[in-house]
């Protein structure tokens, strides 16, 4: 089995549960503009490509308010990301495993930049991440996989050497334009076909079973 010397992680359902912050930051947006609220497996469907394609699958499809209603959102969900969001679970005891084994941690999410930091530095500390890259203006978004490959490069790992985990379509996506190992875990926000049918090289149902199939070292 060949051993890997980097962990990169999505983070929306992959890492931490965050689909309740995000269902009542797009709600507040929608009841704000007097439209009907949008349910938990909609909102579940409509994420994984980054705030702005979030509000164009929630918004009607007439809509010309498209960037005011974003920036509300944005300021809303800044409330709320921190509220309900919740470590999966087996989530902190792989990565204390993979920091004792000071494998390089880090997080590429299409995600809101400030929301990853705040997430990576309350929800998932003490875990050190020396790389953690959320959606900014500019940068490119997954399955780009500029920001996922700068990881590697400040890793000085080979991105041959790298894992990266994900749960949707973009995820792995992202992997295989990286040259990475794709990952992906069903515990998340899509099902287990859309994995299969993505690209994934690995699937795994539970954290638990990640050193079972990937040798770390």
């Amino acid at each position: 089995m060949k051993i890997l010397k980097a962990a990169i992680f999505d983070m929306d359902g992959t890492l931490v549960d965050t689909l309740a912050d995000l269902q009542d930051s797009v709600n507040e947006m929608l009841a704000h503009y007097n439209l009907p609220p949008r349910t938990l497996d909609e909102v579940r469907r409509f994420v994984g490509n980054g705030a702005k394609k979030l509000m164009i699958r929630s918004l009607p499809a007439d809509c010309n308010f498209l960037d005011e209603a974003l920036k509300f959102y944005n300021e809303s969900y800044a409330r709320n990301c921190l509220k309900k969001v919740q470590p999966y679970d087996g989530i902190m005891d792989l990565l204390a495993a993979l920091q004792s084994k000071k494998i390089p941690l880090g997080i590429c999410t299409n995600k809101q930049h400030f929301a990853a930091v705040a997430i990576t530095e309350k929800i998932l500390a003490p875990i050190k991440f020396s790389y953690v890259s959320g959606d900014e203006p500019l940068s490119p978004r997954k399955p780009d996989p500029t920001r996922a490959l700068a990881a590697a490069k400040k890793f000085s790992v080979a991105p041959e050497d790298v894992a990266y985990f994900g749960d949707t379509a973009v995820d792995m996506q992202t992997a295989k334009n990286a040259g990475f190992l794709a990952v992906g875990v069903t515990w998340g926000f899509r099902p287990r076909s859309e994995l299969e049918n993505s690209g994934a090289q690995i699937i795994v149902d539970h954290p638990r079973e990640i050193f079972r199939q990937i040798n770390f070292g």
